[in-house]
């Protein structure tokens, strides 16, 4: 299961970072034509893509970790990149937070010694 997850999390993530790079190319284009809040539609897509390559990092993360802290960290930056990253970011966040609940429930259990 946290291969799964963790798979699931980086695809998740690499298709965030090319909506993102669409959320800048748009807001871009909109600043070229003197739009309003075109700056906000910018600074939407690089939040997008902060919390996509963070989800790609935590993917990987979580693929032989042996705690669920990368799976909730997964699940965190997800909701992060939803509400920070546009409407097209949070189309591939909802994703990541499917790959970080899998992780987390199909994480292993460590014994104390």
């Amino acid at each position: 299961m946290q291969k799964a997850g963790g798979t699931i999390g980086i695809i998740a993530g690499i298709f965030g970072v090319l909506a993102a790079m669409f959320t800048i190319l748009v807001g871009g284009l909109a600043g070229a034509f003197n739009a309003e809040d075109a700056s906000t539609v910018v600074w939407l897509g690089w939040g997008g893509v902060l919390f996509s390559f963070l989800c790609i990092i935590f993917g990987a993360i979580s693929m032989n970790a042996k705690s669920k802290m990368p799976g909730n960290n997964l699940i965190i930056c997800s909701i992060a990149g939803a509400l920070f990253g546009g409407t097209l970011v949070a189309v591939f966040m909802v994703l990541a937070l499917m790959g970080g609940i899998i992780n987390s429930i199909g994480s292993r259990k460590t014994v104390a010694s």
